[in-house]
């Protein structure tokens, strides 16, 4: 039931669309790491029918991380939800964890033929969606692909307004303010952002780095030992066993955000770099043991791989892709917080920034060269170089040059930390980060 008292701060991004699906057939499925806002999210859903005139008794919740249904099993989940349907009403199921229940989706396409409802489902492994689950489900159902705050919802959460002023140079700009009224410089708003990242509890504890990392390595630990390890366990598989091993490979791939990246290249660095040194008599770890454990961390949303595209041959390339972390918070609280990657850190955030917008993403290769995003949604394509800086006329010609060898029409653009100047450049758009940030 949801608590009159509870503080839900908006994310309309996420609840637009799950009110676009409302009354409709499909089982709404929110994914994303864990502690992301689902939950919230479910909340929201719920005040918004309470606000629309739909009655409390009409709304049936369930939090599957609570030990009220931890002894459930999926005969007694069907039972405890048809004893408060009410026969002559449509009703609204809200499931958050569900993974956590074996043989879920029995019960869910039971509630779906048995009942008048809506149904909405939260879940923090891809396993949920898994090909054998969805199948069940008879592609019944709608993904909400979920993330951590975007830098205007941190801006949000933590007290911070926005507001647009005319600038003496002509042109509308952005201003920040706190709740004081006092302006803050971007670049601390931005630098606080990329140092504590963007899970939503952060804005109840403060901007504290202790507090912070204290916050973090329970998403961390959460993540490695329920999402990861039990659920290994649970599927009877046994393929991932060793917490070592999985650290190992999370921290490599949260130091390599951004560089291109295979299975091999792993194995080989942790070997070289003494990372497996109780290993050195067993030799390297297995390839598919490796594609087990990077499979495990993209099913737990913890890290996406994006793939190569040649653009002139227009076909993905299957070699070479990229990994990027969802959370920039979650990279410091692994790796502790430095500023000498601070391009890769960019190109991770306009990446995630990319798929909130619905974009699919991947690298394009073009010749020997390489375009960091190309951004498709619909019948829309846009080519985007990132980098931290443009004011430099070398670095400006070596962001340019691949998209110059592009030679179709769509748009392109270079969406840089500083910038001299947005006019374009031979028709190639020059977009400050901020901006595109704040869009």
């Amino acid at each position: 039931m949801l608590k009159q008292s509870e503080n839900l701060k908006p994310r309309d991004l996420y609840l637009s669309q799950l009110i676009a699906f409302q009354d409709t057939e499909p089982v709404k499925v929110v994914t994303g790491i864990r502690r992301c806002g689902k939950s919230s999210l479910l909340k929201l859903m719920q005040k918004h029918l309470l606000d629309t005139g739909i009655r409390q008794d009409q709304i049936i919740a369930m939090n599957f991380e609570s030990m009220e249904y931890r002894k459930m099993d999926v005969h007694a989940f069907y039972d405890y939800v048809k004893g408060k349907i009410l026969p002559d009403r449509k009703m609204y199921l809200f499931f958050d964890e569900l993974q956590r229940l074996d043989q879920w989706e029995d019960a869910v396409n039971s509630f779906r033929v048995d009942f008048d409802c809506d149904i909405y489902i939260t879940g923090s492994n891809a396993y949920l969606l898994s090909s054998e689950y969805s199948t069940y489900l008879g592609g019944r159902y709608v993904e909400i692909k979920m993330f951590p705050l975007s830098f205007k919802e941190f801006l949000e959460f933590h007290g911070y307004e926005v507001r647009d002023y005319k600038a003496p140079g002509g042109g509308i700009k952005k201003r920040a303010y706190d709740s004081g009224g006092e302006m803050v410089p971007w670049e601390d708003l931005f630098e606080a952002y990329i140092h504590y990242g963007g899970m939503p509890g952060i804005a109840d504890i403060g901007l504290e780095q202790d507090k912070v990392l204290a916050l973090l390595d329970g998403v961390y630990s959460t993540i490695v030992v329920r999402d990861i390890l039990e659920r290994e366990k649970r599927r009877g598989q046994r393929q991932i066993t060793d917490a070592v091993l999985l650290r190992k490979v999370i921290l490599f791939l949260a130091d390599n955000i951004g560089n291109n990246t295979s299975l091999n290249s792993i194995s080989n660095t942790l070997v070289s770099e003494k990372m497996l040194e109780d290993r050195a008599k067993q030799g390297k770890p297995a390839i598919q043991t490796l594609a087990a454990y990077v499979a495990a961390l993209q099913e737990a949303y913890m890290f996406y791989e994006i793939k190569r595209f040649d653009v002139k041959g227009k076909a993905e390339l299957k070699t070479l892709g990229k990994y990027y972390i969802v959370d920039s918070g979650l990279r410091n609280y692994l790796l502790g917080y430095r500023d000498v990657d601070t391009g890769h850190i960019i190109e991770n955030i306009v990446y995630f920034e990319l798929l909130r917008r619905g974009f699919d993403v991947a690298i394009g290769k073009v010749g020997d060269k390489e375009i960091d995003f190309i951004a498709t949604r619909d019948d829309e394509k846009i080519y985007y170089q990132v980098t931290d800086d443009m004011t430099a006329k070398p670095t400006a010609e070596r962001e340019l040059a691949p998209l110059r060898a592009v030679r179709d029409n769509y748009e392109k653009a270079v969406i840089a930390m500083s910038v001299h100047s947005t006019a374009p450049v031979e028709g190639i758009k020059v977009v400050r980060l901020i901006d595109f940030l704040l869009e």
